[in-house]
């Protein structure tokens, strides 16, 4: 099915309930990370399902509880040094770091007055499960033949390695293979520099390999609107969104629209109700 003006998809984010409310307080963030990555001339793009939902619905995807921003890789460490200084007191950042249970290689911006419940991680096993927003470094890879490889190596063992997974046996193997995982990634970030790449994707422990893109695509970005205000995106998004999802434009059936979280709770609320 298309997109069709028919469709009442307020049955999913009508005004007022919690999935509208969580979409407003991640627009929130993405506010105020575009005021400082404009402030700081560092580029970033929407991305992702939040890139989908903008050009196909001029904002969140309906049914949709998590928001994709990306950026360079060489401007991960200055962005995140740069947040965690200038993001309001309401927004913390969060990543691999300083969070042993994260799965994969991103950053977090999360909202300190929020709870989000997400499958397979216990309340408790993060320091902050607010409502967030993710942030994926994006790196030029050399092939996608090398990446794709270097991909599964580097991903099991960062997750394994981070004991993610009960096994011992893994443990231990991924701690022999993490050396040499590492020096693939930076094997291939210098091939990818060497060859003059124009491809590019997630870095290594980042989201599972999925697609790559063009940088001719990417770059230079141009601004989109979304729920009314005004983010960066790829220059050529119809292409970017074809390479993730294919027929983009094509709404999926009812029982395809998942959401991610398992409960959404808004602390202000647990305090007003105890007045």
């Amino acid at each position: 099915m298309r997109l069709t003006e028919s469709e009442d998809f307020s049955v999913y984010n009508g005004e007022g309930t919690v999935l509208r409310r969580a979409q407003m307080r991640m627009l929130d963030i993405l506010i105020e990370f575009d005021t400082i990555c404009r402030k700081h001339n560092i580029s970033y793009w929407i991305d992702y399902g939040t890139l989908l939902g903008a050009v196909r619905h001029g904002g969140f995807i309906p049914w949709d509880d998590d928001l994709d921003v990306s950026i360079l890789r060489e401007d991960y460490q200055k962005l995140y040094t740069i947040l965690e200084t200038e993001l309001p007191t309401d927004f913390v950042c969060q990543d691999w770091r300083n969070e042993q249970k994260l799965t994969m290689k991103c950053l977090k911006i999360r909202d300190t007055k929020s709870y989000y419940a997400e499958p397979n991680v216990q309340k408790g096993d993060l320091k902050h499960q607010g409502i967030f927003m993710d942030v994926f470094p994006i790196e030029r890879i050399p092939t996608v033949k090398i990446r794709r490889f270097i991909s599964n190596i580097y991903g099991k063992s960062f997750r394994h390695k981070r004991r993610l997974t009960n096994s011992n046996a893994k443990y231990v193997q991924a701690l022999m293979l993490w050396p040499f995982s590492v020096c693939l990634g930076q094997c291939s970030r210098f091939m990818a520099y060497i060859l003059k790449s124009k491809r590019v994707a997630n870095i290594y422990g980042g989201l599972n390999f999925q697609c790559t893109h063009s940088v001719n695509d990417l770059f230079p970005l141009k601004e989109i609107s979304f729920e009314g205000k005004l983010f960066y995106a790829p220059a050529n998004y119809d292409q970017y969104l074809r390479d993730i999802y294919k027929d983009y434009m094509q709404i999926p059936p009812v029982d395809k629209r998942a959401v991610h979280a398992t409960e959404i709770i808004f602390l202000e609320d647990e305090k007003n109700s105890k007045v």
